[in-house]
């Protein structure tokens, strides 16, 4: 976070129960995420660690130090200091530009959505602690990140989602689904770098059902919760998915126009929403 802007959500955040959801103040905070990304992504789904993450068991890069770290903390600890059990990385355009370009660069030729003239917002290395993953904590986890969009004014929001596994013809099904029923009109489509560009027709439209659409993910379970709510709140998928040794996944940039998050999380909404976007 720029130490010359005060956090959005403030120092105490929004509170449900045991849980709250506010912007890392410091750098124990932080750390205490990246510790948390380490678990989950490193510790339980096998992304490839490098030795130094893997002495201090932390998940971390570059971006890191420019951008804001959403928490969830859990003050249900008893005698033990609370714990970080949710983050999200935050990343705007003048923290991008300040670290010399976004995490989806990488992958995606972003250039479309650098060029929308409204603000744009990167979000990656989403992770909830395993005992932890339940509709309260995802619900204050959007509900923080509805009033950051809401405080910066963000237009659109974006950023590379994954799915398990390095082989994509496993993931045939998600990803010529994705492709045929959620690509991204041209003024916003992103598309994969030419050296790691998967192309994501990999069956025929015909066999993917477009009137069961998310259902019909549900029961084989080829859909992540994460990626089904970004889809169920409009959100678009870029042209191309990329093979991500290192984190063991299989990634497609996700585009969101804001507005229905805003109304769907605004700060006046009821966190117990009957209709949860995961």
């Amino acid at each position: 976070m720029n130490p010359d802007e005060q956090s959005v959500l403030g120092p105490h955040g929004l509170r449900l129960g045991r849980l709250e959801v506010r912007i890392a103040q410091d750098s124990k905070e932080v750390l205490a995420a990246q510790h948390l990304r380490y678990k989950v992504f490193y510790e339980e789904m096998g992304a490839k660690a490098t030795a130094e993450m893997a002495a201090g068991k932390v998940d971390f890069d570059s971006l890191d130090k420019f951008c804001d770290h959403l928490i969830v903390i859990d003050h249900g600890t008893g005698d033990l200091p609370p714990a970080v059990i949710g983050t999200y990385r935050l990343v705007r355009r003048g923290a991008a530009q300040r670290h010399g370009g976004f995490y989806s660069s990488s992958e995606y030729d972003i250039s479309r959505l650098i060029a929308y003239p409204g603000e744009i917002l990167e979000v990656g290395r989403s992770c909830v602690a395993v005992d932890f993953r339940n509709r309260p904590t995802m619900q204050l986890l959007w509900r923080g990140i509805a009033d950051y969009i809401a405080a910066y004014g963000i237009d659109i929001l974006f950023g590379c989602a994954s799915l398990p596994g390095t082989d994509p013809k496993a993931l045939a099904v998600p990803l010529t689904y994705l492709y045929y029923y959620h690509l991204a009109a041209p003024y916003l489509r992103t598309t994969a770098l030419p050296h790691r560009y998967v192309d994501m027709r990999l069956m025929d439209p015909g066999d993917v059902d477009p009137e069961k659409g998310l259902a019909q993910m549900a029961p084989l379970n080829l859909l992540p919760p994460l990626l089904k709510g970004y889809l169920r709140l409009g959100g678009f998928v870029g042209d191309g998915a990329v093979v991500d040794e290192q984190f063991n996944t299989t990634d497609v940039c996700v585009i969101v126009k804001t507005d229905l998050i805003a109304q769907k999380y605004s700060r006046h909404y009821e966190l117990k929403n009957r209709d949860p976007i995961i």
